[in-house]
């Protein structure tokens, strides 16, 4: 059954999506494809004095929210120094048992607030069982 979708340009297919809570749980075990692009904004550019090194940007795709088990998609971006917008992707192929979920988590080691920007987008698509 397709669903309504809430705004232009998005769309859903079938019981795995929740957008409240942005997390796909698989109607069925299989392996899925999943892939995110978020549109990033550091909100205030770093002090003068904080160094560069360690400002970087993970951003994860896990499975049961275990983003520190092999269950997960993750790439890393290094932040230049001033503020701004900036787009970071993940593209990966994940295993999930029926009822398991997959969430998209950002782990900020930049010491700066960031904001995630609408536009960004979550999707999974079932590749096999």
């Amino acid at each position: 059954s397709l669903s309504q979708p809430e705004r232009e340009g998005m769309f859903h297919r079938g019981p795995g999506p929740n957008l409240t809570s942005g997390q796909y749980t698989a109607p069925i075990a299989g392996y899925y494809a999943f892939s995110t692009t978020l549109h990033i904004v550091r909100r205030e550019p770093r002090r003068k004095g904080q160094g560069c090194r360690g400002s970087r940007l993970r951003v994860l795709i896990c499975v049961q929210s275990r983003c520190q088990h092999n269950s997960n998609l993750e790439t890393v971006s290094q932040l230049e120094s001033s503020g701004g917008l900036f787009t970071i992707s993940v593209t990966g192929t994940l295993y999930l048992q029926a009822g398991q979920y997959a969430s998209v988590f950002v782990d900020n080691t930049a010491g700066s607030p960031l904001t995630v920007q609408s536009g960004s987008d979550f999707s999974a698509v079932l590749l096999g069982v």
